[in-house]
């Protein structure tokens, strides 16, 4: 099979790569198309690649292209995680917002509607393009904000493109084993939308475990969640959400830490990573082991400013191993062997929320075969999530109308709407302040 990777030049791309050698299977893939608009970088992933399947027999094929249309003919599967406007274009996400005293974040709040401004007119033409060159292909976005492309996108391949998101598999993982249970013999309840979930649930041999961890406040704080939203808090929802409605949950707390930071998130991987594609383009440099530690510093810095807040300290060794690859894995074997699976998955609602229509894209276990990803029917939220989920869905629909507009108006909207959004006249000075450092939203008029 041929894998297309878009964004290919990424940092993340030797996760894929490295499940994918482990991959041994029929229907396996056997070649791995890499695609980015920068050379450079693809040069340096390239390297870094070529040292991970130096001793595996037999490893898939890479080549690499900074060819759109040349990359996805012919692709079985298209793993779509760009980021428009690069590491810069987040970090003046942020800085803008800050500025303004709301939250930059690249998928939550100011930040994440910024991004999915200048994402989703690019994502659309790849869906195009993909459903021109590739229409048998599936296409597994990562790219953020998730949830909201996932759906621009599915306004063109329809149920071919579903999101992939590692929060809520992390946060699973986390749950069944402070509850001393087997992750993969856990069933997770888990719904809302990208990076706005709860777990209400986690069921094991047909009972739900959730309660007893609820019950327990040694148990409750002892692990990320627990010490990053606190255990009276949990307790007072009665489930855990997702470790992004800590943005939510805590606004003033995040925003405060992230106007004293030294750097914001965006600046601190911008800064790392044109490190890391210095050191890896110098002559005898070993990429892989450069790419390995500028990978252990990435993850150990995950959302630090909500950790310091919280004073929930470092994060868990066991939580230093990513995983978001592992989902792709799983979804490629699910669809092209009918490996039939259960994942949490970015899919059009249809019927699974009844507050939604069909074609909102929300998260919620799946199950899959080669028929593609399926949602299973869930329990309704409660009102305080369903009112979150609402709003922040009502967001999604302005941007993905503005984008299609080219409506300055209809993006002001989207941004005075947003629940960490405090006021229509900052909501008109940030669409001005992100017009003027980002070429890519000119089309705003």
């Amino acid at each position: 099979m041929k894998l297309t990777i878009l964004g290919g030049g990424g940092f993340r791309v030797p996760l894929v790569y490295g499940a994918l050698l482990g991959d041994r299977g029929e229907g396996r893939v056997t070649e791995v198309v890499l695609h980015d608009l920068d050379a450079g970088r693809l040069t340096a992933v390239t390297r870094v690649l070529a040292e991970q399947a130096a001793a595996v027999e037999d490893a898939p094929v890479v080549t690499a292209t900074t060819d759109l249309d040349e990359a996805l003919r012919g692709a079985d599967f298209v793993f779509s995680a760009i980021r428009v406007g690069g590491l810069a274009g987040r970090a003046d996400d942020e800085r803008v917002a800050l500025a303004e005293g709301v939250l930059g974040q690249e998928t939550v709040g100011a930040g994440g509607i910024a991004y999915g401004l200048r994402t989703v007119p690019v994502a659309v033409d790849i869906a195009r393009r993909v459903a021109r060159l590739a229409p048998d292909a599936w296409v597994i976005n990562f790219t953020n904000p998730a949830g909201l492309v996932t759906e621009a996108m599915s306004r063109h391949l329809g149920d071919r493109v579903i999101g992939i998101c590692d929060s809520p598999v992390g946060l699973g993982r986390r749950i069944a084993r402070v509850l001393g249970a087997n992750p993969r013999e856990a069933w997770i309840d888990y719904v809302g939308l990208n990076h706005l979930g709860w777990v209400r649930g986690l069921h094991i041999a047909g009972r739900d475990e959730l309660p007893r961890l609820l019950a327990d406040p040694e148990l409750l704080g002892s692990f990320e969640e627990g010490k990053l939203f606190g255990v009276d808090w949990l307790r007072s929802l009665g489930a855990i959400p997702n470790e992004y409605l800590h943005y939510y949950y805590f606004n003033r707390e995040a925003v405060r830490a992230y106007q004293q930071a030294e750097k914001t998130r965006g600046a601190f991987l911008h800064d790392q990573q044109a490190r890391f594609y210095d050191e890896v383009g110098a002559p005898g440099a070993k990429a892989l082991d450069v790419w390995d530690r500028t990978r252990a510093e990435r993850e150990a810095t995950y959302m630090s400013e909500n950790r310091e807040t919280a004073g929930a300290g470092e994060r868990d060794a066991d939580d230093l191993s990513g995983g978001y690859e592992k989902v792709a894995l799983a979804l490629m074997r699910a669809i092209a062997r009918d490996e039939r699976t259960t994942l949490i998955l970015n899919v059009r609602n249809r019927s699974t929320l009844s507050v939604l229509d069909n074609d909102a894209v929300i998260e919620v276990p799946c199950l899959v075969d080669a028929n593609g990803a399926h949602p299973v029917t869930v329990a309704p939220l409660p009102d305080h999530a369903t009112g979150l989920v609402c709003a922040v869905k009502a967001v999604e629909r302005e941007v993905l109308a503005a984008a299609e507009s080219g409506s300055r108006e209809t993006a002001v909207k989207a941004f005075a709407l947003h629940p960490l959004v405090d006021s229509v006249n900052v909501a008109r000075r940030l669409v001005e302040g992100y017009r003027e450092v980002h070429p890519g939203l000119a089309y705003l008029r």
